[in-house]
């Protein structure tokens, strides 16, 4: 199984990029590549390129403001997948955001990286805000 993470440092308030982040229904507002998001319970469908990606909320924690999910399906070939995503204050005008993730087939590693990476880049820009 492969792991990594990828980190950000944010010049904006903990609060507010967590509320960003905490939005399950919310990615494609701010992460790259995705044409569309859609939400049924505890389920987001993604369009990513023309591939569908299933993924299930598996539980969001206001106060260490975190969110974990996992993808349960769809066009990326994956047997198991888990990821968290996280903001830590870093004072009243700066956060740190990681996305941590476990995947199997670890090959998919460099792919998830990148697009988790890109991700955040653009959520330190202000995508989403």
């Amino acid at each position: 199984m492969g792991r990594a993470e990828v980190d950000v440092d944010i010049d904006r308030p903990a609060d507010s990029v967590w509320q960003v982040v905490r939005d399950f229904g919310g990615l494609a507002r701010w992460m790259p590549g995705i044409d569309s998001c859609t939400v049924d319970g505890d389920t987001r469908t993604l369009s990513v390129m023309g591939t569908e990606v299933v993924e299930r909320h598996l539980g969001t924690d206001d106060t260490e403001r975190s969110t974990r999910y996992s993808i349960v399906g769809g066009g990326i070939p994956v047997t198991h997948h888990e990821a968290t995503v996280s903001v830590a204050e870093r004072g009243p005008d700066a956060c740190h955001v990681s996305w941590a993730f476990e995947v199997e087939p670890e090959p998919l590693v460099p792919l998830l990286t990148q697009s988790y990476q890109a991700a955040l880049q653009a959520l330190a820009s202000g995508a989403g805000s």
